[in-house]
């Protein structure tokens, strides 16, 4: 049996007051987002982790491309530039907050692609020495300047003694590290050793490269896991 004119008429009407609504939510829940995008020194090690991060924080307010290069430190802080002029105009939208992660290793211009990175109002998860040090504070505080290898003995060591497994070997593109550490340590201690480890070196001003160990990892941690928190913040700032 056909439908009568009336019916497609009551159809229709429904069809677009629900087409509308729909519309609304959408715009409600852009309202609501906080863009990232993160762009890595590595190219699996700190993607690897951010990309479990985010992947087990629910979130309406949360959308983050995260981008591994593989270059060194200025490079890579003029490299984000390019990503980020790159991506918004292909997507037709804006970053809320870029976050460039590095670590200080060898090179010699480590300040200066923090310092490039607030000309371009990017913020620096970065870490001196290495990544690893981060992982490191989830189990236990670590003041003293070691090098990169001697994170990752002191890690594996750790993290065997809390699997009970001598057979456990750290690999730096383990996509399950995230896991491994909430499971086996905590965050919480992490963030309040970084904290420490910025206090501690709070008097060397911006001779970051010399302020070892100490890492920023945990801000970004923080945001990403928090965004309703920038999101307040972002819209203080555009009020003021």
């Amino acid at each position: 049996m056909g439908h009568s004119r009336k019916e497609e008429i009551a159809q229709l009407k429904k069809e677009r007051k629900e087409a509308k609504a729909a519309k609304k939510r959408k715009e409600n829940t852009r309202a609501k987002l906080v863009r990232f995008l993160i762009v890595c020194e590595g190219k699996r090690t700190e993607p690897n982790y951010f990309q479990a991060l985010i992947a087990n924080q629910a979130s309406v307010v949360r959308e983050v491309s995260v981008e591994g290069e593989g270059c060194a430190t200025v490079p890579l802080v003029k490299r984000t530039l390019e990503i980020k002029e790159e991506l918004e105009k292909e997507r037709d939208m804006q970053f809320d907050r870029v976050w460039v992660v590095f670590d200080k290793d060898d090179f010699t211009d480590f300040n200066d692609a923090i310092n490039l990175a607030k000309r371009f109002k990017f913020r620096s998860a970065w870490t001196n020495e290495a990544f690893e040090l981060w992982y490191y504070l989830h189990f236990e505080y670590l003041d003293t300047a070691i090098s990169r290898h001697d994170y990752i003995q002191r890690l594996q060591k750790v993290i065997r003694k809390r699997l009970g497994d001598n057979s456990y070997k750290y690999q730096k593109k383990d996509p399950n590290i995230y896991n491994l550490l909430q499971e086996l340590g905590s965050e919480d201690l992490a963030k309040r050793y970084a904290i420490r480890l910025r206090e501690l070196h709070k008097d060397k001003g911006n001779d970051y490269a010399s302020q070892k160990p100490r890492t920023e990892v945990d801000l970004l941690v923080e945001e990403l896991e928090h965004p309703e928190e920038l999101l307040k913040k972002l819209y203080q700032e555009k009020a003021e």
